[in-house]
């Protein structure tokens, strides 16, 4: 059984059951969440809904609390009774957190603290793992910061850095990367264009925190009609050449037929 990734991740709290169904038919891949979306004293009774409700286990993960907290384990129990296959693990740190992950389930490492980020190669190594996400603002909490974007929206520095390194080292690896939620949630045009760069860059995935803005990631990761119809002629026409030729003005070698595929694949899904 093959568990289905993204392009829209959609988190929802696990003591929120009234909201599973809503969840699962608005995105592609749900995450129900066991860790920050859910009080301390509101875990247990979280954790009985999601031992309650029937997934599907190719299209819903749990978000499971960090292995140095007492709730890892009671999550992990919890979990032995349900169908599920796959758990996104908060602040992964180091490939010992993994160690800790039973050996039939799969692994969302998301890396968002400095250990985690420092870490991200070794832990993409993992053969449990499947992807690495990243998160801003525990990033920034786990620095001693105080905001992980300026007061133009962008990106601090250290977040940039952070960023990049989960994606390289997904991709060194060649596991899924996940880029990190949005806050603002009613601002789609903001979304757009995080998600636009998130596409060009190589990312598999962006996890979203309310329904309303899955149609704005799906948007981002399907590509228009005339991407679609550049890389169909591109690849058409490198059927008859030989080596590096000119295509629409551009010189156009393998690296270039790579991306047209992936703008195709893209298409497809």
């Amino acid at each position: 059984m093959t568990f289905t990734l993204g392009p829209a991740l959609l988190f929802c709290p696990a003591d929120r059951p009234e909201r599973f169904a809503k969840a699962i038919t608005a995105a592609d891949t749900v995450i129900i969440d066991l860790e920050d979306a859910v009080t301390p004293d509101a875990k247990a009774s979280a954790r009985a809904a999601v031992q309650a409700a029937e997934f599907d286990p190719t299209r819903v993960m749990v978000r499971v609390n960090p292995v140095r907290t007492p709730d890892f384990a009671l999550d992990i129990a919890a979990l032995a009774t349900t169908s599920i296959t796959t758990i996104m693990l908060a602040k992964t740190e180091s490939v010992d957190d993994i160690a800790q992950v039973p050996q039939h389930l799969n692994v969302v490492a998301l890396c968002e603290t400095a250990a985690g980020v420092v870490n991200a190669a070794t832990i993409a190594a993992h053969p449990q793992v499947i992807g690495l996400m990243w998160g801003a603002e525990d990033l920034i909490a786990s620095l001693g910061g105080t905001n992980s974007r300026r007061a133009d929206g962008t990106y601090r520095d250290v977040v940039r850095t952070a960023r990049s390194t989960v994606l390289l080292s997904a991709g060194a690896h060649t596991k899924a990367a996940i880029d990190a939620v949005y806050m603002a949630i009613a601002d789609h045009d903001g979304l757009a264009a995080e998600c636009a760069d998130a596409v060009a860059s190589g990312f598999t995935a962006t996890a979203c925190i309310h329904p309303g803005q899955v149609p704005v990631i799906r948007g981002a990761y399907q590509p228009s009609v005339e991407q679609v119809r550049h890389a169909t002629a591109l690849l058409a026409a490198a059927e008859g050449a030989r080596g590096a030729f000119q295509f629409e003005g551009a010189m156009i070698d393998e690296v270039m037929l790579r991306h047209a595929r992936r703008v195709l694949e893209r298409g497809r899904h």
